[in-house]
């Protein structure tokens, strides 16, 4: 009878051969699957008492699955939100394994027997509008970042952009003429369009205008200092400098750039000529 099998070789085809060949998800997904399978894998070696490289994939038990779940809400304090996020993952995961190791079937179907939480969806807690206008009449007018973080924040406010799609925002997602528009390439490997308000696109007209030449289809529109495309990091580091007084702590409310989403998501947005500063 064989012996274990190493979890190695599978955990690597997983995230190599399916997630990124079959599956072709973006960096940023496939850094969220890596994060839940790292923290399984440190779960299941500490449950085991042994080193994680000498894991096999028998070691990958539905008591053990479980236990890992109950790890996660009430040693990490995970939201069901968050929990749940984290048993997706494994749902694909061990799909996975059923089709390469056939005699974990059983664990396998287990696993994806295994139901989401219930959840209250999140609170939306977005800006009021004068707090909006008052803080595009607050950005500097002057300075060699002023151009791009007003055009930065007004993009997100007028898109609902996720902070990934701004990141990879390029001068040829961009059409600037009579009906401006922008393609957003985002989760799922999906795009969409989204119109441009006339003040987004002239924002982002000047951010994009160079001497005597016209920006490459591939050029960032947000970048550092330095020309590089701007992080998702770096994005957030902008929304909190500019937009950071606006917090709330009375009603639990961290201006971040998803604050910008919820105009979207809740059906908050105001006409644009509403915006005066």
């Amino acid at each position: 009878m064989a012996g274990p099998r190493p979890l190695g070789p599978l955990i690597r085809s997983f995230f190599a051969d399916h997630l990124i060949t079959v599956k072709g998800l973006r960096p940023a997904s496939v850094r969220s699957y890596r994060d839940t399978i790292r923290l399984l894998l440190c779960f299941a070696a500490s449950d085991k008492h042994t080193k994680i490289s000498r894991l096999s994939v028998e070691d990958l038990t539905f008591d053990r699955v479980l236990g890992f779940l109950r790890y996660l809400e009430h040693d990490r304090g995970n939201h069901a939100r968050t929990r749940n996020q984290r048993l997706a993952a494994l749902h694909t995961l061990f799909e996975y394994i059923a089709s390469r190791e056939p005699q974990m079937l059983g664990v396998c179907q287990q696993v994806a027997a295994i139901p989401a939480k219930r959840a209250a969806p999140a609170q939306t807690r977005f800006l009021e509008r004068d707090e909006v206008e008052a803080l595009f009449r607050s950005l500097p007018g002057k300075g060699r970042l002023a151009l791009r973080d007003r055009a930065l924040l007004l993009f997100l406010y007028n898109t609902g952009a996720r902070v990934q799609e701004a990141a990879d925002l390029r001068a040829g997602d961009l059409d600037l003429g009579d009906y401006p528009l922008a393609r957003l390439h985002g989760k799922g490997d999906k795009w969409r369009t989204c119109p441009l308000w006339r003040q987004t696109a002239r924002l982002l007209s000047e951010l994009l205008s160079l001497p005597d030449t016209t920006p490459a289809p591939g050029t960032p529109v947000f970048r550092t200092a330095a020309g590089q495309a701007l992080t998702r990091y770096g994005i957030y580091k902008i929304v909190r400098r500019h937009a950071g007084h606006l917090d709330d702590g009375r009603a639990g409310r961290r201006v971040s750039p998803h604050t910008f989403r919820q105009y979207v998501d809740g059906r908050v947005m105001w006409p644009q000529q509403h915006l005066c500063w």
